[in-house]
């Protein structure tokens, strides 16, 4: 019985990855859209979202068969909590991926951003990539130390949020009001995509450890 529950647990463990996996994949393509105008990468990104949402769909069913089936305690049922916490955070990476291809598709055939934005965007959508490839690293392989340097990534996509939205509220900015909501969206996407990468890298942490980490313990650190 404790074989089948292991290879049960190994089993979440792997979709999460592949989730994890996919909110990158996504987020490279919907990129891609925004920056080059590409309406195949956008549309692909839309397609894929369904693919995501059943992973997700996947992850708790199976938490819900193991807690059903073999009743955890202590540990293993910690960590089955956790995953249907970061499987719904990876799930939302998706979401945000998607919102980001949908923004340009909108525009299509046109730029979406403008080229006073466009460094700032490649510079926050290389940041996504790394925060997410990390969070699929350490979702395969735990590793609390690596965890919590996503709290540093996520402070340089932050950084770049705010220097972005100084080029909006800039005096000289060129361009009208929808451009501005645009991009001030978009911008939001990529740090809310951030934002969720690090909540589940903190519930690594949390496995790992048995130490929550928050906010405030992060601030308290610093």
């Amino acid at each position: 019985m404790r074989e089948e529950f292991q290879a049960d647990l190994r089993e979440v463990s792997r979709l999460l990855v592949e989730l994890a996996e996919g909110a990158r994949v996504a987020m490279r393509r919907a990129t891609t859209a925004l920056l080059a105008a590409d309406r195949a990468a956008g549309e692909a990104v839309i397609e894929q979202d369904a693919d995501l949402d059943e992973l997700y769909r996947q992850v708790e069913e199976k938490v819900a068969d193991i807690l059903a089936r073999q009743a955890p305690v202590a540990s293993d049922l910690r960590m089955l909590i956790s995953a249907l916490h970061v499987a719904a955070d990876l799930e939302r990476m998706g979401d945000l991926a998607d919102h980001v291809a949908k923004t340009a598709l909108r525009r299509h055939p046109s730029p979406a951003v403008p080229a006073e934005l466009r460094g700032v965007f490649k510079d926050m959508a290389n940041v996504a990539d790394s925060i997410a490839g990390k969070v699929a690293t350490v979702l395969a392989e735990p590793d609390a130390k690596l965890a919590a340097e996503l709290e540093a990534d996520d402070d340089v996509m932050d950084n770049l949020h705010r220097e972005l939205f100084k080029v909006l509220l800039g005096d000289d900015w060129p361009y009208g009001a929808e451009t501005a909501i645009d991009g001030a969206l978009l911008g939001r996407f990529y740090e809310r995509f951030a934002d969720h990468a690090v909540n589940s890298g903190r519930r690594v942490i949390y496995l790992i450890t048995g130490e929550t980490v928050t906010d405030e313990t992060v601030a308290h650190a610093e």
